[in-house]
């Protein structure tokens, strides 16, 4: 009999969720196939099998465990089954022969004809349900954990066809949710965040013209060559690179009575995701180019949302930026991610009209805002800091050298 316990995910990681089964409690499974994935204050993960046998589950989904509990026991030992349960409609179960009683056929043709969707979280009795009824799982609200559909949730759903999902006419029901690790993470940073740093927030904005016309201008371009679109946070990262060597203390962190400063960009990436609010990092960004930047960008918040990224990738980070515009946010207050000393929060890209030399102008716009730590960082270099920022944005071809070419060629 083999035993199967929690690992050991990290230093500071004391307890997990266990999330879901990838295999039911009695099926047989091949060594190294996944069979459990475990949520940690930090990331998710999965448990694989060590030696092939029937499972027999210890634990249940949403439980909390402590690293070294026992969540699983495989029985080496047992024969492997003949025939093992497939989601794939059988040869046997489609063929009338075996069918004694007449009126089950149109309960098997039915199963056969309208399985449950394989990427579909249901109970097994919910999910026998829907195939039968032929109820579209979209229509239903989940109240089980982690969004799992169960029986009374489809049963809720029959009784009233047509009404939008999560709201049942004349109800006035309540439902109680445990916290994530992650949610709960979440919420004690932020608060951390709050009452230990002296936080403060300034703000800019930033004409887009001219990036929205380089993008207009060489999107399709860029994308035949490198394979990935030409999106802002590009832009912004290389921004954020010659503004921060320019002014190192908004890369800084403090270190009890010291401060530490970094050569290097490691840039920090906030992406929504269902479960929460991830932070991955792109590491040395200041060497990168700005497809690779793309790149990136794209891989972590693939990975964030398929809850893949690995403890490396979310930790470390010398400096935070947040899109809010992607929600339709105008200006927020970003809130800092410890132990770094700021974050620059991104906006909705909004046509204003702008005095420029005595004409009012419409103008694409976007607000800017900088949260820094005031401990670190004075006030003269978080507004110099988001200044230069603008400047970069609204004159990219900066971008290349970090300054003006015409200075940089007489050396000014």
């Amino acid at each position: 009999m083999i035993d199967i316990k929690v690992p050991t995910v990290g230093e500071s990681i004391n307890e997990v969720t266990l999330l879901k089964w990838a295999k039911p409690d009695g099926s047989y499974v091949e060594r190294d196939e996944v069979v459990a994935e475990l949520e940690s204050e930090k990331a998710t993960f999965e448990v694989n099998a060590e030696k092939a046998g029937i499972l027999k589950t210890r634990a249940g989904e949403g439980d909390v465990l402590k690293i070294g509990d026992l969540i699983a026991t495989i029985d080496e030992n047992a024969p492997k089954p003949e025939k093992e349960l497939s989601a794939q409609p059988s040869v046997a179960v489609q063929q009338p022969a075996p069918v004694k009683k007449e009126e089950t056929r149109p309960l098997v043709t039915e199963v056969t004809a309208k399985p449950t969707p394989p990427n579909v979280k249901a109970s097994p009795v919910a999910a026998a349900i829907i195939a039968d009824k032929g109820v579209d799982p979209k229509s239903i609200s989940p109240s089980g954990y982690n969004g799992r559909i169960l029986k009374e949730d489809v049963i809720a759903a029959l009784s009233h066809p047509g009404t939008a999902p999560g709201i049942t006419a004349f109800s006035r029901n309540e439902r109680r949710e445990k916290m994530s690790q992650l949610r709960k993470t979440i919420s004690r940073r932020l608060v951390e965040a709050k009452n230990t740093t002296a936080m403060l927030t300034t703000f800019n904005e930033a004409d887009m013209s001219n990036i929205m016309a380089i993008r207009a201008k060489y999107k399709d371009k860029f994308k035949e060559i490198h394979g990935v679109g030409l999106g802002f946070m590009s832009f912004f990262a290389k921004a954020c690179c010659y503004a921060l060597q320019d002014w190192p203390s908004v890369n800084a962190y403090l270190d009890g009575e010291s401060l530490v400063y970094h050569d290097y960009v490691d840039i920090s990436i906030a992406v929504s995701t269902p479960r929460g609010l991830t932070v991955p990092v792109i590491r040395n960004v200041e060497s990168l180019r700005m497809a690779d930047i793309e790149m990136k960008v794209i891989e972590l918040a693939n990975k964030a949302r398929d809850n893949k990224l690995s403890l490396e990738e979310l930790q470390g980070g010398t400096f935070t930026i947040t899109n809010g515009g992607v929600f339709g946010s105008l200006m927020s207050t970003p809130i800092i991610n410890p132990p770094q000393s700021a974050i620059l929060g991104m906006h909705k890209i909004q046509e204003r009209p702008i005095a420029i030399n005595g004409q009012v102008i419409i103008k694409p716009m976007m607000y800017l805002a900088l949260s820094y730590d005031h401990r670190v960082i004075d006030g003269r270099e978080s507004v110099s800091f988001l200044v230069r920022i603008r400047e970069l944005l609204e004159n990219p071809d900066l971008l290349l050298f970090g300054k003006d070419p015409v200075k940089a060629l007489l050396e000014l």
